[in-house]
């Protein structure tokens, strides 16, 4: 298997990988709206997610210069490639 496959399999593999992905698909998501449209994702496992993400370069993290201070996560372009897949597996799912 080459190996940029394998590293996409890996990162994808992790559990609740996948659905962050999927909510971020229509924009700009914060933490607490991660943690609606997931469910019951533990916040440090959702956390942990996020900051994989953001090493592996499909998510970009912003720090909003609000009282009290937010962050947004949007996906980047190399993040935008995988919305064809999760499209796919939402329409094999249905």
């Amino acid at each position: 298997m080459p190996e940029e496959v394998r590293r996409a399999a890996d990162l994808l593999e992790r559990r609740w990988t996948l659905s962050i992905l999927y909510a971020s698909v229509d924009g700009a998501t914060r933490f607490n709206e991660f943690r609606e449209a997931l469910g019951r994702v533990p916040p440090a496992t959702l956390t942990a997610r996020l900051t994989e993400l953001v090493a592996a370069g499909l998510l970009e993290r912003h720090v909003l210069d609000t009282r009290p201070p937010a962050v947004e996560y949007r996906l980047t372009q190399t993040g935008r490639r995988f919305e064809p897949v999760v499209r796919a597996i939402v329409r094999c799912a249905r």
